[in-house]
């Protein structure tokens, strides 16, 4: 069970059945999905299956924008596939979506260090890693702003929505360097 995480404009909270309309009204835009490597959702059947999805691997939490308490978007801390076999550090992969509506107001950034927080101080991880398509300019700056590192390009690494090799660029962040930059 994830605890509710709480900022100056988001709460970040489960996903309940009550967020399907809001769910299917963000992931059904054609500028959403693509540029997190997923379609575009067709239907409220496609958003209720990853609604059931998300609520069954309780590792993804709904963004909640307080002034009109919609969920805007998903958050999650995900299997780090590239660190799995490591067994001596503690890590996880960050993953977000956010509702175009809301693209461009700093809300990605506050949802991405509210998690690195919990990540660090409450789940203890050493690492925590993000990665993104090269055209996803947007969530390259989100990344930046919260102190994740370059660590390369993969090349051809992830299908896109409509399977085609891409590429990803990948970033990470020690416990150590986020307290540095939180001076903790």
């Amino acid at each position: 069970m994830l605890d509710t995480i709480e900022t100056e404009r988001l709460i970040l909270r489960e996903f309940t059945f009550d967020d399907i309309t809001d769910l299917y009204e963000y992931a059904s835009n054609p500028n959403v999905g693509p540029n997190a490597g997923w379609t575009p959702h067709k239907n409220i059947c496609e958003s209720e299956a990853v609604l059931n999805m998300f609520m069954r691997n309780d590792d993804v939490w709904a963004i909640v924008y307080k002034r009109n308490n919609k969920v805007i978007g998903s958050i999650g801390l995900h299997l780090d596939s590239l660190r799995s076999s490591v067994k001596f550090i503690k890590t996880k992969c960050l993953g977000y979506a956010l509702s175009y509506n809301y693209w461009g107001l700093g809300i990605a950034t506050e949802a991405v260090k509210a998690v690195q927080k919990y990540a660090f101080d409450v789940m203890g991880l050493d690492l925590l890693s993000v990665d993104h398509y090269p055209h996803n300019k947007r969530s390259m700056r989100v990344i930046e702003k919260c102190g994740f590192k370059l660590e390369g390009t993969l090349r051809k690494a992830r299908p896109s929505y409509d399977n085609k090799p891409m590429d990803i660029v990948c970033y990470s962040i020690l416990k150590e360097e986020w307290k540095e930059i939180n001076k903790r």
